[in-house]
């Protein structure tokens, strides 16, 4: 019956308010449906953001909510709190939520943030809950983000002083630790992966120390244990700071996912979840694209390659020419950092105080430069931008120690690293960070010469619809 209660109380609402997302209707039985089954539900919602689907999701809440975990960003949370929850009050809904470190012991929905459930998780606090999670696609990358593990020089000092007897022994380990890695640079603030390799004798003398401090226990868990470590380098103090992060955060929580009924959201197929398919048992693809006015896109003929020696005078002349005469604000996204630093240099020193390194106070013609997550994690502290310079297409980069990890991952299995990994999170990052611009009517530019080479770049043209080519830079 909470179907039946679910689709009449989400019609009356649509039919007060005609622009509600229209696939509401069909969410709210599906989301009831799994609510009452307690199933392992994956929904794929073409064409939605979560801002579209909150209603579809809350309503059933409202009806059944006993023992439901509803897992969110700040961001989120904060919408939820401000928005959606007094939207339903006035219509006559009554949603009660418990933000506590411990289960409720009522009927409430737990909402948590991605922190908040690891911490659930580990306290064994998450049995028989059925969990919720929206934006199901960025869901690995958030608990890998939780999950990581830093070490600095204080945590080193801490297991000294924890354990006097092998102060002696830490500090000879340390500092050849130390050694190794500054000669293994090749320029100043590097990131060096570390393998077991380089921290055998650490491994064998934590193994033997009784209840080592925070976070040693869980260094060793992690070293042990399918995770990837490198250290980042600060030549200025000739310190290091060690990190950790797990390949794949969901084979850690797989036990957890086989043992609670489960509900994912997200707006792109969910490649997180294959691994899961012997125990999803609904799998639903609802929604159409929406239509949306075409964006104007700039993307030269004949650019060159991020590989050859003029690339960065492209991009200078390019973003030049993009920037001059406007009078909005212009975002350049570049994830290299060396090529971010000298085109953000090389622009202040023509433009002047327009152009900022990763600010969110510019000016009203600002020329913000950044990379393409500090992007995604301001743009909604930021005025909507006129245009988007996309300087090199965001393809994570096997320089880096994670991305290097998970590539060699794919190799050992025999499969295609780029077009099974690299490419597919490149697809799913581009709609994401063009949707401010989008909804501007501004327009895109693209200056990555691999747009046009390479036969994937078919795909990138594919994921941007709809657009216009903008061939000449004219005056408005």
């Amino acid at each position: 019956m909470i179907e039946v209660y679910a689709h009449n109380y989400m019609k009356k609402l649509l039919k007060k308010d005609s622009l509600l997302w229209p696939h509401n209707l069909t969410l709210s039985r599906l989301v009831a449906r799994s609510l009452r089954r307690r199933d392992k539900s994956t929904f794929q919602l073409e064409g939605s953001n979560p801002n579209d689907y909150w209603l579809g999701v809350l309503v059933p809440l409202c009806l059944n909510s006993c023992g439901v975990v509803l897992v969110v960003t700040p961001l989120e949370k904060k919408r939820l709190f401000q928005v959606e929850i007094p939207k339903l009050k006035n219509e006559g809904f009554h949603l009660a939520v418990w933000e506590g470190l411990e289960p409720p012991t009522d009927e409430k929905v737990w909402v948590l943030n991605h922190q908040e459930f690891l911490n659930a998780y580990d306290q064994n606090s998450l049995c028989s809950k059925q969990l919720i999670f929206t934006e199901a696609e960025l869901l690995t990358r958030r608990l890998r983000e939780v999950m990581s593990i830093e070490v600095s020089s204080s945590d080193w000092d801490c297991l000294r002083r924890a354990y006097p007897l092998a102060a002696s022994a830490l500090v000879d380990l340390h500092e050849d630790l130390t050694k190794r890695l500054f000669s293994l640079a090749i320029r100043p603030n590097e990131l060096i992966r570390m393998d077991l390799t380089n921290i055998f004798a650490l491994t064998d003398l934590l193994r033997v120390l009784p209840q080592p401090p925070k976070p040693w226990t869980a260094v060793l868990n992690a070293i042990t244990g399918g995770w990837v470590s490198w250290a980042k380098l600060d030549y200025k103090l000739l310190d290091w700071t060690w990190h950790l992060q797990p390949l794949e955060p969901l084979q850690t929580l797989h036990q957890l996912f086989v043992d609670n009924p489960f509900i994912t959201l997200s707006s792109l197929s969910e490649n997180e979840f294959i691994s899961f398919d012997e125990i999803i048992n609904v799998r639903v693809k609802l929604g159409a694209p929406i239509y949306q006015d075409p964006i104007r896109l700039f993307v030269p003929c004949r650019q060159p390659l991020p590989n050859t020696e003029c690339f960065a005078e492209h991009l200078l002349d390019q973003s030049r020419r993009l920037v001059l005469g406007r009078q909005g604000l212009t975002i350049i996204l570049l994830d290299d950092d060396h090529l971010l630093r000298g085109l953000t240099s090389e622009l202040a020193a023509e433009f002047g105080k327009r152009v900022v390194f990763c600010s969110t106070a510019p000016d009203s013609n600002g020329i913000i430069c950044c990379t393409s997550q500090w992007w995604l994690a301001t743009y909604e502290q930021l005025p909507a931008p006129e245009q988007l310079i996309v300087a090199l297409l965001p393809i994570s980069s096997l320089e880096s120690p994670l991305t290097a990890a998970r590539v060699e991952a794919f190799k050992k299995k025999g499969l295609d690293w780029f077009r099974g990994l690299l490419l597919p999170e490149l697809l799913s990052l581009l709609p994401r960070l063009v949707s401010p611009v989008r909804r501007n009517n501004g327009r895109i530019a693209i200056l990555d010469g691999r747009l046009r080479a390479r036969t994937w770049g078919k795909n990138v043209f594919d994921v941007l619809q709809p657009w216009i080519p903008l061939d000449r830079l004219l005056p408005d």
